[in-house]
């Protein structure tokens, strides 16, 4: 992979088919693939590596849905992505935030804050959820380092601990199993009585070790100097419950920022940009796919990014040269 240092001034200058916006799993699989549909691609991220919110937050996590894998390391689907990817040589612009489009002609120009200028035939944006910061514990936040997080890149740093998990999705149910063989005890504590989790998984959870506390909040935790204890009440009876714990992992969710994507003209649903069936975003040349982008029956999983990457790529291929067929045959036949 070649990767441009955060530049100051004028910046790399870049010209390439196609720019991918991102570099997680679908921004890493659109790059493969229009390699393999024969143009020549840039990807930027702001991040100074490949991978996206896996690599950041949830390197260690097992991920299940994708095709293929029936559990998968999230650091090992993001290096093989990469090395997929890297059959084309792409060009990696990595702590390279895109902060502008300007429409070119026959194409679209690019800034970044690092001072770079990409022009390409086409953009294609594969962002995940923008810029995101996790949703505050309404209490213990003086406890952020001394036990309280809100997501673990090392799962061995809470091996032999007792952890209590916050949350009721699929992040925090996931977490949850993922510690339930290194820790001591993981309690999973949830305002509601019901998880907002595939179901798959929240029966996992009720048929291991992980103590279940529904519908129950935290009330306070303390710890002299490290974090020590929990305490949760019942949101229907009010009766409290001491907990153990050296760890608090508060899957609460994360608040999305768009950031500049806000201010480059494209229509937008939910905080996501609105495509087409061919992923055409409402500006011309420009494409979304992966958890950024929005259609009617959209789901959100790292599969689906894949395909709607791969139909995109094919629209893209045949918008820059209409002699490209839009239907490529099957990789095999490469």
């Amino acid at each position: 992979m070649s990767a441009f240092p955060n530049a100051t001034g004028a910046g790399p200058e870049v010209s390439v088919d196609l720019l991918v916006i991102g570099a997680g799993p679908t921004g890493l699989y659109g790059a493969y693939y229009a390699g393999f549909r024969g143009l020549s691609v840039a990807v930027a991220d702001a991040l100074p590596e490949v991978g996206g919110q896996i690599a950041a937050l949830y390197p260690e996590k097992l991920v299940y849905d994708v095709a293929g894998f029936p559990a998968v390391r999230g650091q090992d689907l993001v290096d093989r992505l990469a090395e997929q990817a890297g059959r084309w040589n792409p060009t990696y612009l990595l702590g390279h935030g895109v902060t502008q489009l300007d429409d070119a002609g026959e194409g679209i120009v690019a800034t970044t804050d690092a001072g770079a200028r990409i022009t390409a035939g086409a953009v294609l944006i594969c962002g995940g959820i923008g810029n995101f910061v996790p949703r505050e514990l309404p209490v213990g936040s003086d406890y952020l380092g001394r036990g309280l997080r809100y997501f673990v890149p090392r799962l061995d740093e809470l091996a032999g601990q007792d952890v209590v998990v916050v949350g009721g999705g699929d992040s925090a149910l996931d977490w949850a199993l993922s510690l339930e063989p290194i820790a001591s005890s993981v309690t999973v504590v949830h305002r509601r009585p019901r998880f907002r989790a595939h179901e798959r998984t929240v029966e996992q959870v009720h048929a291991s070790s992980v103590r279940v506390l529904t519908p129950y909040e935290v009330e306070k935790i303390s710890g002299d100097g490290a974090l020590s204890e929990v305490v949760v009440a019942c949101s229907d009876s009010g009766d409290r419950i001491s907990l153990p714990a050296q760890s608090v992992v508060a899957a609460l969710g994360f608040i999305a920022d768009l950031g500049p994507i806000e201010g480059w003209g494209l229509d937008l649903r939910r905080r996501r940009i609105l495509v087409d069936r061919t992923m055409r975003t409402s500006r011309e040349r420009v494409f979304a796919a992966g958890d950024i982008a929005d259609h009617d029956g959209k789901v959100s999983l790292i599969s689906i990014g894949f395909g709607e990457a791969a139909l995109a790529v094919n629209h893209i291929a045949s918008l820059l040269d209409p002699a490209r067929s839009l239907t490529p045959g099957h990789s095999s036949d490469a």
